[in-house]
């Protein structure tokens, strides 16, 4: 099974949490971090990143239901 990540570029401060929780799962690229690919595989690190994202610009979905960040 895989997942869907995105960023919210309009929320996204370029923090760096993302890519340093989960560098195999996120980059800064210039002014905000993007996902290396659109899937992702399900990862703990995923939800992690999106759980610690200062913005909350990590959306990690499951087909329609988002499962990050976690309440």
């Amino acid at each position: 099974m895989t997942w869907k990540a995105s960023i919210d570029g309009h929320q996204c401060m370029a923090s760096g949490m993302c890519a340093g929780i989960a560098p195999g799962l996120f980059v800064l690229d210039g002014p905000h971090a993007r996902p290396l690919k659109e899937e992702i595989p399900e990862d703990e690190d995923a939800l992690d990143a999106a759980d610690s994202c200062p913005a909350m610009a990590i959306l990690i979905r499951d087909g329609d239901t988002v499962v990050g960040p976690r309440p």
